[in-house]
């Protein structure tokens, strides 16, 4: 594993993040120390593709990065004929992704597509994952790309969506914010570190709260919306069709 010093020097100007070759490389040391639970959130996607997985139907990792999801998912899948669909726009992202992902022909297959998901068909889906993926789409697209990955999606299926979000009572607010801010000084993270990648992430990663993502959920027609998780102000939620 590759350790994550992008942010280790002071730079003269901070661009927006971008999921490119540098942070590619390091990925799997970025995402254990800047997000809480991971590892947790992928071994219970396994266990919610077991429950929801329907035969002859796809699963789609959708901003799949290197394809942990996609794995989790073929670990939880028990029915024949089954396929993983796992899509990011990052070239680099795919490009890594290759080095955790093979084939081998008796699991069910992994198919990487480089696309923006917003351009991929979803159809005949039984288990959909956006695992942190939602919070860099622009809020006002939204609702419209969830109905149209509903639309795809096969009655009794499962939605699982993990962001990072935000809190209506501000002093909770302040307090989340402060644990997580904890928690990557504790993986260690210098003050320079967290400082310059919260400005890369500025107008790039919007997060909203919890009720903001059910009621759209609701609205666009699961019938079920609940928070399963949550580690500090990171959470993720389940949706059923």
């Amino acid at each position: 594993m590759i350790k994550d010093n992008i942010y280790n020097q002071p730079l003269e100007r901070v661009s927006g993040f971008r999921f490119d070759r540098k942070v590619a490389r390091v990925f799997p040391d970025m995402i254990k120390r800047s997000v809480p639970g991971y590892e947790e959130i992928l071994q219970a996607i396994g266990l919610f593709t077991a429950y929801h997985v329907q035969a002859g139907t796809r699963c789609y990792d959708l901003g799949s990065s290197l394809g942990a999801a996609s794995l989790a998912m073929r670990s939880g899948i028990n029915v024949p004929n089954v396929e993983i669909i796992a899509v990011d726009n990052s070239p680099d992202m795919i490009r890594e992704s290759k080095r955790y992902i093979d084939n081998p022909p008796d699991e069910p297959p992994i198919r990487l597509i480089c696309a923006d998901f917003q351009d991929i068909k979803i159809r005949n889906a039984s288990v959909v994952v956006l695992n942190y993926t939602l919070q860099f789409l622009d809020p006002a697209e939204r609702e419209e790309r969830l109905s149209i990955i509903y639309q795809g999606m096969l009655p009794n299926s499962v939605l699982i969506i993990s962001e990072k979000i935000l809190f209506p009572d501000p002093s909770e607010q302040e307090f989340q914010y402060a644990m997580h801010l904890a928690f990557k000084k504790a993986h260690g993270y210098s003050k320079l570190e967290i400082s310059q990648k919260r400005t890369a992430l500025e107008n790039v990663l919007i997060a909203e709260t919890f009720e903001t993502h059910r009621r759209r959920l609701l609205n666009i027609g699961f019938k079920q919306c609940f928070q399963w998780f949550q580690y500090f102000n990171f959470i993720s939620m389940a949706a059923v069709k």
